[in-house]
């Protein structure tokens, strides 16, 4: 009888011990609390990145309504100045490039020219003979 007193001393004495590492710790207290901040922290910036996408989804939305705006304020000065200046000539005309349909539908800037990223001609080790010796 008497090891099964001791047998149930040692497992209270245990469980009390565990106790008291536990909760008595100051370092697993302070990891707890930054477990806590860290999780407000994470919280914080995923709330903060919902107002960017927010925000720029507006920015966007904004943008596009000025640019549609721009378009129709140009088409109808180009318009009326062909219009009212009709003895004008074309190249004297403020507003002589007048936006198509397609183009004021379109989003993007009127483009004339597409760039050039390449040089005119062969240059270098790939130039003809004839035209090294030049």
């Amino acid at each position: 009888m008497t090891w099964e007193y001791a047998l149930i001393g040692l497992v209270i004495g245990f469980i009390i011990g565990a106790l008291v590492v536990r909760y008595g710790n100051s370092k697993v207290r302070q990891q707890k609390t930054m477990q806590v901040e860290l999780e407000k922290k994470n919280e914080e910036l995923e709330e903060y990145r919902k107002e960017l996408v927010g925000h720029f989804a507006r920015s966007a939305e904004l943008l596009d309504n000025m640019a549609r705006d721009y378009r129709q304020l140009y088409q109808h000065m180009a318009k009326s100045s062909s219009e009212l200046m009709s003895d004008m000539p074309e190249q004297d005309n403020p507003f002589n490039y007048r936006l198509t349909e397609s183009e004021a539908d379109n989003d993007q800037a009127p483009v004339k020219m597409p760039p050039r990223d390449y040089s005119e001609g062969a240059s270098g080790l790939f130039r003809p003979m004839d035209e090294k010796e030049k």
